[in-house]
């Protein structure tokens, strides 16, 4: 199995109001660069998948891709632009990663392709446990094959947006995570949740 990175950063950040979340600085480092360096340290390849005409994309010394699938249809075009660049490179699996969640596992991308059979074309979603023993997944942080690329691509012209939706027919392997002290797939949609992770990175990583 050899996999290569994308990071997904296509949202269009409507709860920060006019700014783009994935340039807000954490530390001095921007969220997307935290994504980078932390996708980086568990794969040789990483690019990232974003619409934005941003000059600062191209700063972070690895490739930017926009959507192959065009009309801004969600994750899953996100998903479909890895896996093509991913065949690209002679890549069977591309593991996927939100731009805006800077403290995701740093064994990610090892645990999901231990819970993936060699060769079974299944997907690998992550997920963690609630305080109520609920499992939630992350539809996003996914380990997907190349070699579904055509299906997706004619998913996403038949219509096809809800990852899960078009994911659980090729069989899902859901990789739980712990989510203690707090949920590594916390995510930042609003001002409020930068505040959360500017103390969760005080508190837990500097």
């Amino acid at each position: 199995m050899k996999t290569v990175g994308i990071i997904l950063a296509g949202g269009l950040s409507t709860r920060m109001g006019s700014v783009d979340k994935c340039l807000l600085e954490l530390d001095r480092k921007t969220l997307l660069l935290h994504a980078v360096d932390r996708l980086k340290q568990q794969v040789a390849q990483v690019a990232i998948n974003t619409n934005s005409d941003a000059d600062a994309y191209q700063k972070n010394g690895v490739p930017v891709l926009r959507d192959s699938f065009k009309g801004y249809v969600g994750p899953l075009a996100g998903v479909l632009t890895g896996m093509e660049w991913a065949h690209s490179i002679g890549a069977s699996h591309v593991i996927t990663v939100a731009a805006d969640t800077p403290f995701f596992p740093d064994d990610l991308v090892n645990e999901m392709q231990t819970a993936l059979p060699i060769g079974s074309g299944q997907i690998a979603i992550a997920e963690t446990c609630g305080e109520e023993g609920k499992y939630f997944n992350h539809p996003t942080f996914g380990l997907w094959p190349v070699a579904l690329r055509d299906d997706l691509r004619v998913a996403l012209t038949e219509g096809v947006r809800k990852v899960m939706q078009w994911a659980k027919p090729h069989g899902v392997v859901n990789v739980a995570f712990n989510a203690k002290p707090f949920d590594p797939f916390f995510n930042v949609n609003t001002p409020e949740d930068f505040e959360t992770a500017t103390r969760l990175l005080k508190e837990h990583y500097l």
